[in-house]
């Protein structure tokens, strides 16, 4: 590539030439930060869907999942000789930060910028658009099956059997009828008593770690 880290595919007749592939990617976070995941979906030049990526992340920010859903992609481009890679994201903040129109102040973000830099200058051609939330519904919705098995959670969406590994690991095409890589069994569920007083909850035995998930019954 050029020194620009964007190629310039304006010459093309439209906006897909030959061997362009086109991730829509999304993270997500409940509670920013809390429970995480991104997922994306690339399809090649011809529209065709070739792969779903969905990871649960932890406790992290919006933006680190926003970030991670970016490298997923990259990742998955080089380990499967995707040369030229147009990547779409609802994150206007990643996506002007990647394009130069932003700096990276985060000192958390910065290395995962840094990375996805890198990565992008190892392809032929690379490009980063921004869309609304409502151009990445089916990314949104792996991110979200994403944080629901993390969390525990089941989903009835299609979505929730797609085929997901951690970008580091080649990532193969979809397989619906597989179960994720990335499902976490649920916690046992743990009982513990106390009362409340001036709005919050004291117990009277135990202790539970920052970002768990509880459910307060009143007797």
């Amino acid at each position: 590539m050029t020194g620009n880290l964007f190629h310039d595919s304006s010459s093309t007749a439209d906006g897909s030439a030959a061997g362009w592939f086109t991730a829509h990617c999304d993270g997500g976070s409940r509670g920013n930060p809390g429970p995480s995941g991104y997922g994306a979906v690339v399809e090649d030049s011809k529209g065709q869907v070739v792969a779903q990526l969905s990871e649960f992340l932890g406790i992290q920010t919006n933006n680190f999942a926003e970030y991670s859903g970016l490298l997923g992609v990259l990742k998955w481009a080089i380990e499967n000789g995707a040369k030229r890679l147009r990547v779409i994201s609802d994150s206007e903040l990643m996506v002007k930060q990647m394009q130069g129109k932003y700096k990276v102040a985060s000192p958390i973000l910065r290395p995962l910028f840094e990375e996805a830099r890198k990565l992008s200058r190892r392809l032929e051609g690379f490009e980063m658009r921004h869309t609304l939330r409502g151009g990445n519904k089916v990314a949104d919705q792996l991110a979200n099956d994403a944080m629901d098995r993390g969390m525990g959670k089941s989903s009835a969406s299609p979505t929730a059997n797609a085929y997901a590994q951690p970008p580091s690991e080649p990532v193969r095409r979809p397989a619906p009828s597989m179960p994720s890589r990335q499902q976490t069994p649920a916690a046992p569920r743990q009982v513990l008593e106390g009362y409340v007083k001036d709005g919050v909850v004291h117990l009277l035995n135990g202790e539970l770690p920052d970002g768990v998930f509880v459910k307060i019954t009143r007797e």
